[in-house]
């Protein structure tokens, strides 16, 4: 069952993403919308964790990664856990990801 939902603890999930190796090898599973019981999942596979959790977060509207899971190693991270991997201190890049990048004057 994929982490990081609603039933991880604060305190757990955060000590568990700081020693997470964004190095790692990972794929990543997008379910495709549509009807039926046979939903179609998108499967791609990246050489790092970190550009794993860019593709995801970056690249795709926030209603196609509800239904996103990331696999790395025997771990397994819901759309959720792939989020808070990438507003992690850890994530490459540090904080200055997130901050907007004024022009100079």
């Amino acid at each position: 069952m994929p982490r990081g939902g609603a039933s991880a603890s604060g305190s757990a999930a955060e000590s568990e993403i700081m020693t997470f190796d964004y190095s790692l090898p990972a794929e990543l599973y997008l379910a495709k919308r549509g009807g039926g019981e046979r939903k179609r999942r998108q499967y791609r596979r990246f050489p790092t964790a970190a550009e794993a959790i860019r593709f995801a977060v970056e690249d795709f509207p926030p209603v196609r990664t509800l239904n996103a899971w990331m696999q790395v190693g025997d771990e397994c991270f819901d759309s959720s856990g792939i989020q808070r991997l990438y507003e992690s201190r850890g994530y490459p890049g540090g904080a200055e990801h997130l901050e907007v990048q004024l022009p100079s004057e």
